[in-house]
């Protein structure tokens, strides 16, 4: 039993070698395949990524299913991260150039409708990635853009003079109106 858990059934150097290149294969894809899939996962990207892991296992782990193999396996990958986005971090221009431009989604109140479709999000998607964030509409925007990493930053619109002065006023008329309320017991 013991056997066949823990005594590799393929080379160390190829138990090695084989999650390094699925690694770099799958960086490669996500990076042409855009920032979508690392943004927001809509049911069918979520199908293709659990697809995708499944697909790639038996390229990581070859004919050896035991445990040492996978731990293997495991710790290959996790050192291969480490040291790429160790390096990257160095080397900032490479970095970029391997994550890519962030992408204006939305850019003085006025939607890019090519970067959205670039991005593969349509409007309806957009207006729940911005409810996700607290604003209402997308009128509630001055921009929106998308990050290499998949993070969405959005810059609110500035309320105008008049907008600025209504919600001051409001405020005080509340705050008017409980001195009231407490005085009046």
């Amino acid at each position: 039993m013991f056997h066949d858990m823990f005594i590799l059934q393929l080379p160390l150097l190829e138990k090695i070698l084989r999650p390094i290149i699925v690694y770099a294969f799958l960086v490669l894809l996500l990076r042409v395949f855009g920032k979508r899939e690392l943004a927001q996962l809509n049911p069918f990207d979520l199908v293709v990524l659990l697809s995708l892991s499944n697909t790639v296992q038996n390229a990581i782990i070859g004919d050896d299913n035991t445990v040492a193999g996978g731990i293997i396996g495991a710790v290959a990958l996790l050192v291969t991260n480490y040291l790429v986005v160790r390096f990257l971090f160095k080397h900032r221009r490479l970095d970029e150039i391997i994550e890519g431009e962030p992408a204006v989604l939305m850019k003085d109140g006025v939607v890019n409708e090519k970067g959205l479709a670039k991005e593969m999000i349509n409007a309806a998607e957009l207006l729940v990635i911005a409810r996700r964030q607290g604003f209402d509409t997308l009128e509630d925007l001055q921009e929106i853009i998308l990050e290499p990493g998949g993070a969405f930053v959005m810059k609110a619109k500035k309320p105008t003079h008049d907008q600025h002065v209504d919600s001051k006023l409001d405020e005080l008329l509340r705050e008017v109106a409980a001195i009231k309320a407490s005085l009046a017991r």
